[in-house]
């Protein structure tokens, strides 16, 4: 299977016909503008304002679907480490990683690549690291082992972006004026961690990394790398890069959170 794993074919001088997206899906050549107006809010209102922070949430969420979200609690240090050793995973032997890999769709924690590589016509240029994290005891032990120290350090991220997103999800509850812990028990006990790896690609104007999409849970708590515009949004029918801000997180609200009346927009951005 690694010749599968786009991660194990760092040598490629071309795009294979496989990832060839048909001519007009294509991204082409064309420079990619950067959306500057996502709202960028500061946490640490949390201790100052609060009712000035959950309005600024609610906003976001309701003209956006997303926001940027800086001083969130997370030690900047643990989100290095955690892009390091994911990075590390990636760029492993195949035989380091072999374990983890399966075609199959119900298995809980598996790496593989594209989206549903046998099924699919034209394949995307990533490959994808996914797990259960909660309860973390109960999934801890099926994790990759190698790098040695990822369970240590995803372990102890996963358990920080998860009170980060429980505390998001109160602040969200209490601005629509919903019971307390709302979003508690069943609505909150699955917990996902996806990692996606792009790899440097010979002609970026013939692929994509993945296709246009929205996500379908609560919410997600995404980790940009700061040295490439990965996130593009599509708004008023212009795709538009997000320009990643050190240390912070993108909040997406997800479908299941946006159905809500007081949230719905039909209006909401799709992501690549």
């Amino acid at each position: 299977m690694s010749e599968k794993l786009i991660s194990n074919r760092s040598d490629l001088q071309f795009v294979p016909e496989s990832y060839i997206l048909p001519p007009g899906t294509r991204p082409g050549n064309t420079q990619v503008s950067v959306l500057e107006v996502i709202p960028v809010i500061d946490f640490q209102l949390l201790g100052t304002n609060r009712p000035q922070l959950i309005k600024q949430i609610i906003e976001a969420s309701q003209k956006f679907g997303f926001f940027q979200l800086i001083n969130h609690g997370v030690e900047d240090n643990l989100l290095h480490k955690v892009l390091d050793v994911a990075n590390e995973f990636f760029e492993q032997p195949y035989e380091d990683k072999a374990s983890m890999y399966s075609e199959d769709v119900e298995q809980s924690c598996r790496l593989y690549t594209s989206i549903d590589y046998n099924k699919e016509k034209v394949h995307f240029w990533r490959d994808n690291l996914r797990h259960p994290c909660h309860p973390l005891e109960q999934h801890i032990h099926f994790w990759p082992q190698k790098p040695p120290q990822y369970r240590e350090v995803v372990g102890s991220y996963s358990v920080e972006a998860r009170k980060l997103s429980i505390l998001l999800l109160d602040l969200i509850g209490e601005g629509l004026g919903l019971e307390s812990e709302f979003f508690g028990d069943e609505l909150t006990e699955v917990q996902l961690m996806g990692i996606n790896y792009y790899p440097p690609c010979p002609d970026p104007s013939l692929t994509l990394g993945l296709p246009k999409h929205s996500d379908v849970n609560l919410i997600t708590l995404l980790l940009q790398g700061e040295e490439v515009h990965g996130l593009q949004v599509l708004k008023d029918g212009q795709w538009l890069a997000v320009e990643p801000v050190p240390n912070a997180f993108v909040v997406n609200i997800g479908h299941t959170l946006q159905v809500h009346p007081h949230l719905y927009n039909p209006a909401s951005f799709s992501f690549f």
